[in-house]
């Protein structure tokens, strides 16, 4: 039974230097080895992404710079390959700094025995702005720890290069992420507010032009009374009226003429003798 323990940065240099490819021992850090950014990265897109569904994985050139935005997720690859031991365990983690910005490791920590390849970090950024890295930059811990005995049921399958095939397609297409639903209620919220003080500003034009004829009316009704407007209109209602007004006694003029004309006749003229009456 082989003794159980964490390798020490003694053991890591004297060992891995046939488990790590390349192996630089300045890359020895305490009782952990850093690893590096390789050259293929996945990010899933955000809604500023034109067609979600093309995304795909990148290869990055020498220190190429990339992102990750607030809320996607992201698949690293280690510029190194790793072996593990049939005896040995290891546990994997991001550097403190990077950790620091937002970005979590979500892939698991841990390597098993009989592993052989690039590892992969699954990574989310829980932090309020994008993550800036590059190709190259050491980013990743590797512990080892020992087993009590070589085992049997290691890992066993082919060596780990690039990403798997089927890896991709879980988390392809657009993420709804808290910061783009965030984003996207303060866009639906500056619509709507600008939507509100079109209104309102619509609202004050027309209550302007209210006013302007308001205005233009009372100065034509007031230039109107001082004319005499007024008095013209007043006067030609007792006009007419004083034409319909009819005599208090029922007659007419035109009956008052006749019967001065027949009393006229009767004055100057003999009464003819009733028939039969002698002369």
């Amino acid at each position: 039974m082989e003794a159980v323990g964490f390798w020490s940065g003694e053991t890591l240099a004297e060992r891995l230097p046939t488990l790590i490819t390349p192996f630089d021992e300045d890359c020895v850090d305490c009782s952990a080895y850093t690893l590096h950014m390789g050259r293929e990265v996945y990010v899933s897109p955000n809604d500023q992404t034109e067609d979600p569904q093309s995304v795909t994985i990148r290869q990055l050139d020498d220190n190429q710079a990339f992102t990750i935005p607030p809320g996607q997720f992201g698949f690293l690859l280690t510029e190194e390959i790793v072996e593990i031991p049939d005896d040995a365990l290891g546990f994997i983690s991001i550097k403190a700094k990077i950790k620091w910005r937002g970005l979590i490791n979500v892939s698991g920590f841990h390597v098993d025995p009989g592993f052989k390849g690039r590892l992969i970090f699954s990574v989310y950024n829980a932090g309020p702005v994008p993550v800036h890295l590059r190709q190259g930059q050491p980013m990743f811990l590797l512990w080892l720890s020992n087993l009590d005995r070589k085992t049997k049921r290691g890992r066993d399958r082919p060596v780990q290069l690039t990403f798997p095939p089927d890896l991709i397609p879980g988390i392809s297409g657009e993420l709804q992420s808290l910061a783009g639903i965030n984003k996207k209620i303060k866009d639906v919220d500056k619509d709507l507010t600008g939507r509100i003080h079109a209104v309102e500003r619509e609202q004050t034009y027309y209550r302007v032009i209210a006013l302007v004829l308001m205005l233009i009316v009372g100065a034509m009704v007031t230039n109107w009374i001082r004319e005499g407007g007024l008095q013209q209109l007043f006067a030609s209602q007792t006009a007419v009226e004083a034409q319909m007004v009819i005599p208090d006694d029922g007659a007419s003029p035109a009956s008052d003429t006749a019967i001065q004309t027949n009393g006229a006749g009767s004055a100057g003229a003999p009464t003819p003798a009733a028939s039969g009456t002698p002369q």
